[in-house]
Order: structure tokens, then C-alpha cells, then sequence
């Protein structure tokens, strides 16, 4: 873990210690918190990172209806390396000069972030599962077919209008 990273996780364990709780954490409480015991001071660098982030928010938010009806996210991000950092530039779909190549890899990549989720969801199921052997096991299916079809018949229905 990073020096950053230690640090938060102190002020972390800090914010558990004295405020305790039930043991669900807001991010956003420990936050306020860690900045008025003076334990984190925002860089400029946060402060960019931190507008970034609404704007990244906004652009993932913004949503169209195309002609047939169908709702749509209109940006669509691709996570590039530049140097030693790495950033999301984005393109909206309804922009011509936005290249097809970018979309390509924004879908691929997205896809690539569910399948990581599914993998980290069966590994905390099977984990949780493993420690709690005296109850049912809970059964998480990843096969999603049928739930995006279910979601598309409304829209199939539509079409034949």
C-alpha cells in the first residue's frame, strides 16, 4: 500500500475508534471528519481530481432517447495510459468526429470491468459462503441472458407498434 494509502487507512481506523458506530462507514462522514481533525488537507491536485470526478459523474449520467425509443448513455469513456498516468478521455456517441476505434474499446472495456465485478462477487460469495458453512449458502447466478432479454421486451414490444 501506498504511503497515501496508509495514511487513510489510519485516519480510518482513527474515525472507527473514537466515533465507533455501528459498522457501516460513510465515506463521505469519515471524510468531513478526517478534514476537520486537520488529518487530511486537500491539494490543489485533489481539488482538480475532485472536479474531474463531477464532471466524469455528469458524463456518465447523461442519458439520450434514440428515435426508436431506447434510452442510451451518450458518453462513453476509454481508460488511456499517458506517461505514468492514467486517465479516461471521453467521446459522446452523437459526435461524428468522435472515432469508432474509441467506442470499440469503451464498450470492451466495460465489459471487461463486469466480468471483474462477477469474478469479485463469486469470490465474496464463495468466501462468505466458506465462513458461514452452518447456513444455506447463498447463490449468486452470473448468467445474465435471460435478465437483459426480460429487460428488452418492453422495447421489442415497442417496435412492433
Amino acid at each position: 500500500m501506498s504511503a497515501y494509502g496508509n495514511q487513510v487507512k489510519a485516519y480510518i481506523e482513527r474515525y472507527q475508534s473514537e466515533v465507533g458506530g455501528d459498522g457501516m462507514l460513510d465515506p463521505h462522514a469519515v471524510a468531513e471528519w478526517a478534514y476537520k481533525h486537520g488529518l487530511h488537507k486537500p491539494s490543489i491536485r485533489t481539488v482538480v481530481d475532485a472536479i474531474a470526478s463531477d464532471i466524469s459523474q455528469y458524463f456518465r449520467e447523461e442519458y439520450r432517447t434514440s428515435e426508436d425509443g431506447q434510452s442510451y448513455r451518450a458518453k462513453h469513456a476509454v481508460r488511456v495510459k499517458k506517461g505514468e498516468r492514467t486517465m479516461s478521455l471521453w467521446a459522446d456517441m452523437d459526435d461524428d468526429k468522435a472515432p469508432r476505434s474509441h467506442f470499440v474499446r469503451s464498450f470492451s472495456q466495460r465489459r471487461q470491468q463486469i466480468v471483474g465485478d462477477c469474478f469479485q462477487l463469486k469470490t465474496d460469495v464463495d468466501v462468505y459462503n466458506g465462513k458461514n458453512q452452518s447456513k444455506d449458502p447463498i447463490q449468486v447466478p452470473l448468467n445474465f441472458t435471460l435478465d437483459v432479454e426480460e429487460l428488452q421486451l418492453p422495447l421489442k414490444g415497442r417496435k412492433a407498434a
